[in-house]
């Protein structure tokens, strides 16, 4: 990975994703378990390893040129057919994701803003048709705040809330995510 050229590079803590502690932190596990179901790893989904899952990592998700990632499978009709890459999870319970009183899998929005920030800056095509305008996202600029929901039988709302990104490169492209155990970079690497 050190020949590769570095089309962008942003970062966030997980530290500070919410002020409550007690929230962040399950932001914090949400964003995690959400990296680690991207990468293709088991999960125990009735219980999953959290001290594994804290655990500095480095992973990449490459595209091809011409192929598209989308965070989650509800895509809108223009995207039919096209999506060759997803984080491979629906954000619920069922999948060992937590909730905070009000809502199951918060924190995703975050790792899909962060993601959206680099995506754009790197140049390639990536949409996010629903914003992130109801709260804002700590450490990423407000106009790359990407809302995402998964709700079963609820595809035309959750289709909306999704993100987007095209390899338009005429080489293939990868997304690096490297925590550190305290802050997460991604970056868009050819």
């Amino acid at each position: 990975m050190d020949s590769s050229k570095v089309l962008a590079a942003h970062e966030f803590s997980l530290e500070k994703r919410y002020s409550n502690s007690y929230v962040n932190d399950v932001f914090k596990d949400n964003i995690l378990l959400t990296l680690a179901y991207t990468e293709g790893e088991k999960v125990n989904p009735e219980n999953p390893d959290w001290t594994k899952l804290e655990k500095p990592f480095l992973f990449k998700l490459s595209l091809k040129p011409g192929e598209t990632f989308a965070f989650h499978n509800d895509v809108l009709p223009a995207y039919e057919g096209k999506i060759t890459k997803t984080t491979n999870s629906d954000f619920s319970s069922d999948e060992g994701f937590k909730g905070d009183g009000y809502l199951v899998g918060d924190g995703v929005c975050h790792l899909a803003s962060l993601m959206y920030w680099v995506a754009k800056d790197a140049g390639l095509d990536a949409v996010a048709p629903t914003r992130h305008d109801f709260a804002p996202v700590p450490e990423v600029p407000r106009e790359f705040g990407t809302a995402i929901y998964f709700f079963g039988g609820k595809s035309q709302t959750n289709e909306l809330q999704n993100l987007y990104v095209r390899n338009n490169q005429n080489k293939d492209i990868s997304f690096l995510f490297d925590y550190n155990g305290t802050d997460l970079k991604i970056s868009v690497v050819e």
